[in-house]
């Protein structure tokens, strides 16, 4: 394992997609990393002695008190909290038919989850650090999904409310609005995450290191004067439709 004094990250949501790629990719870096989730299939990081992992729950206050105390007592310090635990649980797809227990569930995981593993964090980082969070651009425009929506939409606010709060502690507070990414979501839906792709202008989808780069950035020394913004990280489509119009049937007046 790196010298105690090596920068640590506590990323949640590890196992899977976005997660797994920000662990790698902090541990290419030279940073310690705890992995955590609640479905950590991640033997393979662990392999290396410089990540180890931690089971967690989001949804669960005591979980997460549990998780982020460990990571100090487990690896010495704090430096980094990478928020990628979140995602659409499944709800149905038109507003009116749209439950309380339904909003509860993910505003619950995407948004409180947030909060949560913030609250707790923060009171251990002790020399500053930076805290990153992936949101989507579901939070930034309409792209369906009502309720996982607006929890992704309070992540902007947040963040903006949080750097402000925390920046005179040397803490950044930052937000990935990532597109369309393959990952496991995908797995159990027809067809490709690749039918997705003429929606980017860039003409492909996210893959978890695109995400796991711009995370991995925002916490590092070139963001060091960075803090309270959402950068979309999305092949282009929050730029708009323009690169569609010559694929549209024409139209005269």
């Amino acid at each position: 394992m790196n010298a105690p004094t090596s920068p640590v990250a506590l990323v949640t949501g590890a196992g899977h997609g976005i997660g797994r790629a920000t662990v790698r990719k902090f541990r290419a870096l030279g940073t310690r990393v705890l992995a955590a989730d609640i479905d950590l299939a991640a033997e393979d990081l662990t392999a290396d002695p410089g990540v180890l992992a931690a089971h967690l729950d989001v949804t669960d206050p005591a979980s997460v008190e549990a998780c982020i105390a460990g990571c100090v007592d487990r690896l010495g310090r704090l430096d980094h909290l990478v928020c990628t635990a979140g995602g659409d649980t499944g709800s149905p797809p038109n507003f009116l038919d749209e439950t309380d227990d339904d909003w509860q569930r993910l505003v619950d995981l995407n948004l409180y989850g947030v909060v949560r593993c913030i609250r707790a964090a923060v009171p251990r980082m002790t020399s500053g650090g930076a805290i990153a969070v992936v949101g989507s651009v579901n939070g930034l425009a309409a792209w369906g999904g009502a309720p996982y929506s607006a929890a992704k939409a309070g992540l902007v606010n947040l963040t903006q409310q949080l750097a402000a709060e925390f920046g005179p502690r040397g803490i950044r507070v930052n937000l990935v609005a990532p597109g369309t990414v393959r990952t496991r979501v995908w797995d159990d839906q027809p067809g490709s995450p690749d039918q997705m792709s003429v929606l980017y202008p860039l003409g492909r989808i996210g893959e978890p290191e695109d995400i796991a780069n711009a995370l991995a950035f925002l916490c590092s020394p070139d963001a060091s004067w960075i803090t309270g913004v959402t950068l979309p990280v999305d092949g282009g489509a929050s730029t708009g439709p323009r690169h569609l119009f010559g694929k549209l049937p024409h139209r005269t007046p």
